[in-house]
């Protein structure tokens, strides 16, 4: 009898390796939104879907939303860190300190629109040019459309921006906007609505998607078409957690990595940006504005010193600067 249950035993120890490669390895991931905001649905679920349906078995993506895993908007690279989520959606503007290469993809005028952004913002990520990301595995980099300024109050030229509170996302758009007279107000994204239906600002620099996804549609009613600069945003992984995974786990999240996100968020973000702008279009109530030529020359000579006085700070910056005008280049040669 005895002999009989320590060979059951035997073979229960024996099957335990397998019984525990069954399951997969869960990996958890923070969005400080929701999951219908075009931020998840461009710049995360083609990743999660990806990795989940190939990788089915090995790993699994789990996302919580709506901050469950923590709201603070600049805190979602530390919880990467510190382990309460193996991956999280961050805006690196939010901290610059820790991403203080950032400010190439910030620079006020220097892309012309959200595919050479994102596309060079990635390649400087891959080229490991940008301080910050060596304790991450960086999934995806991306940067929307240029941002332009919605609000409560009406703005037809530059000079009414003067001694305007307008809320920006990140010490570049700050020093853009200060350029131009207006009074910079930096502001994570969930508080733009808040902030505008109580007076506390005139106005928000924001892409058309984030518009909708944020509600501030709902209280900004006088919109002026003037781009800015983008405010990047990315997907990060603990890159201790990554390098711990199998390596056929590695290889699956690499696949949906880089310039694969990038993409599925630029045709994403495009579609969404232009269902955005029809909405405005087709509402009466609204005063659309675009700049006229006289203030897009203003406007472009503050940006272009704005990338200047940038650029001249240390070698370093100048070298991003070149990177990123070589980077640019090819992505119009490619068109």
């Amino acid at each position: 009898m005895r002999v009989g249950v320590l060979r059951h035993l035997v073979i229960a120890l024996a099957l335990l390796p397998a019984i525990a490669a069954a399951e997969p390895i869960s990996l958890k991931l923070s969005f400080f939104s929701s999951d219908r905001s075009v931020s998840y649905l461009g710049a995360v679920k083609p990743f999660v879907d990806a990795v989940n349906a190939e990788a089915k078995g090995l790993v699994k993506i789990e996302v919580s939303f709506s901050g469950v895993l923590g709201k603070d908007i600049a805190h979602q690279p530390q919880f990467v860190l510190d382990g309460t989520a193996d991956i999280a959606f961050v805006a690196p503007g939010y901290t610059p300190d820790a991403f203080p290469d950032n400010t190439i993809v910030e620079l006020p005028g220097l892309f012309r629109d959200m595919r050479e952004a994102t596309f060079t913002y990635t390649q400087l990520i891959a080229a490991n040019a940008l301080k910050g990301y060596k304790n991450f595995f960086v999934i995806g980099a991306y940067v929307p459309e240029p941002a332009t300024i919605h609000g409560r109050v009406s703005i037809q030229s530059i000079d009414d921006l003067k001694n305007k509170r307008i809320r920006v996302n990140n010490p570049s758009e700050a020093t853009a906007l200060e350029k131009l007279g207006a009074i910079p107000v930096q502001m994570p994204i969930n508080q733009i609505a808040n902030a505008l239906s109580s007076g506390n600002i005139d106005a928000a620099e924001v892409s058309k998607t984030a518009l909708s996804d944020y509600g501030i549609i709902r209280v900004a009613t006088h919109h002026f078409f003037l781009g800015t600069n983008g405010a990047p945003l990315a997907l990060l992984m603990n890159r201790k957690r990554f390098e711990a995974l199998p390596a056929a786990a590695q290889d699956i999240i690499r696949k949906y990595s880089g310039e694969w996100a990038a993409k599925r968020f630029n045709d994403i973000f495009l579609v969404s940006d232009e269902q955005v702008m029809e909405q405005l279009r087709s509402d009466p109530g609204r005063t659309l504005v675009f700049p006229s030529q006289q203030d897009l020359e203003v406007a472009h000579s503050a940006f272009a010193s704005v990338i200047a006085e940038w650029a001249a700070r240390s070698a370093h910056n100048k070298e991003l600067l070149n990177l990123a005008e070589a980077a640019i280049v090819k992505l119009r040669k490619a068109e």
